[in-house]
């Protein structure tokens, strides 16, 4: 199932595809939601080949994201980005739902 509910950043697209130039064919980026990090919930990237019956994906210019359905509840309404600064570059979720989170971005709390 395609979601809308999760959107991907041109720059956060563009990375992916070019990472996925290095992973076997038919990789795709799996983001999750998992307890624990030091705000309570912690960001989780992945590559895998399989798509799980109950994934939902993210697409943007060819790029496909997988996300589980209870990490879709997590991420509802949020941005996945990629940032390249000075200090390093990264994924970013703007994720509207995170009541706060901490300094490194890959931690939140509800």
């Amino acid at each position: 199932m395609v979601t809308t509910d999760v959107t991907l950043s041109e720059s956060a697209a563009r990375r992916i595809g070019a990472i996925l130039q290095n992973e076997p064919e038919g990789s795709r980026l799996r983001v999750s939601v998992e307890g624990g990090g030091c705000s309570g919930f912690r960001y989780e990237f992945g590559f895998e080949q399989g798509i799980a019956a109950d994934d939902v994906l993210v697409k943007r210019d060819g790029v496909e994201v997988l996300i589980d359905p209870v990490s879709l509840d997590f991420l509802r309404g949020s941005e996945i980005d990629f940032v390249d600064e000075l200090i390093g570059a990264s994924f970013q979720i703007r994720n509207p739902n995170a009541a706060s989170s901490c300094g490194c971005g890959t931690s939140f709390a509800m």
